[in-house]
């Protein structure tokens, strides 16, 4: 402990709001000062893990009627900890917050639906995927939106902050407006009533809120590049990345995230999109790496 204040004394005032996580026995001092992580043998140590999850994203990460956490992205963090032998601290966890938690050490992982980019990748390192998801755009049944060329001037768009579908629709469709809200929760309450023509997100999101909810659509359910999810953690932290993909590659010997699916997502998805959606022991579907 000693070496590593000595270590964030020299950093100057980003050092200050390290030595407060450390306080809080929340993240240790990486090599790199301007970011915070734990490694492996750091986390057992501790007996707990901080994940990132939503807690307003059902069913992939929400907190239900008693309190608790559940979802498919949970299904699989609680495995994390069972195999590491730790308690899980959940995070709370925006869409526009994802990286800046990891890189203020508030997260050992984030398992938060996070679309896997370029971009990102500069900023957070990916682990192996688990899941496969595209954009997709839900509408009213009244004015189902099968092509963006409907969206008429004035109309906007509903996206959520520091989401794949905001980046795709700013560089691809900078002539249509976005309304963009912080949370799923602001952004599902605002489409309900009556804010935008559409919304896009990810195709799994808008599949699920039309099945769940009467009068809407799905005109789009695949718009851009097919895309996959992974768990990601702050960049350069190569002791929790080569954990974590030896895990995922370990799972799917046991078809872990197929068992994942049918307990957290079969209910409103059905088994139709089981092998569509689910990435089993971080290997891409056969038809996909034919392409």
């Amino acid at each position: 402990m000693k070496n590593i204040l000595k270590k964030i004394a020299a950093t100057g005032l980003a050092a200050v709001t390290a030595i407060g996580i450390i306080g809080a026995g929340t993240a240790l001092a990486s090599e790199d000062a301007d970011t915070l992580y734990r490694s492996v043998d750091e986390i057992i140590e501790s007996g707990t893990i901080n994940i990132g999850v939503f807690s307003d994203k059902s069913p992939f990460g929400y907190v239900d009627e008693y309190g608790e956490y559940q979802g498919y992205d949970v299904y699989f963090a609680q495995r994390i900890g069972e195999d590491l032998g730790v308690e899980i601290n959940y995070v709370s966890t925006e869409a526009a917050n994802r990286i800046e938690y990891l890189q203020t050490g508030k997260v050992d992982i984030i398992l938060a639906n996070f679309t896997v980019t370029p971009e990102r990748a500069e900023e957070v390192d990916f682990a192996l995927p688990y899941m496969n998801v595209a954009l997709g755009v839900v509408s009213h049944d009244d004015n189902v939106i099968t092509d963006l060329s409907q969206v008429e001037e004035g109309q906007q768009i509903i996206v959520i902050s520091g989401t794949t579908a905001e980046t795709y629709l700013v560089k691809n469709n900078p002539e249509i407006q976005l309304q963009k809200f912080d949370t799923y929760a602001a952004a599902k309450s605002a489409f309900e009533n009556g804010t935008g023509v559409a919304w896009a997100n990810d195709n799994t999101e808008v599949i699920a809120f039309a099945i769940e909810n009467e009068g809407y659509t799905v005109g789009i359910d695949s718009l851009g590049s097919a895309d996959t999810i992974a768990p990601a953690v702050t960049k350069g932290n190569d002791s929790l990345l080569s954990w974590l993909n030896d895990e995922i590659v370990s799972l799917g010997e046991e078809n872990f995230f197929h068992a994942d699916y049918e307990a957290t997502l079969a209910d409103t998805y059905g088994l139709d999109y089981e092998d569509t959606l689910v990435v089993e022991g971080g290997v891409i579907a056969a038809a996909e790496e034919a392409e």
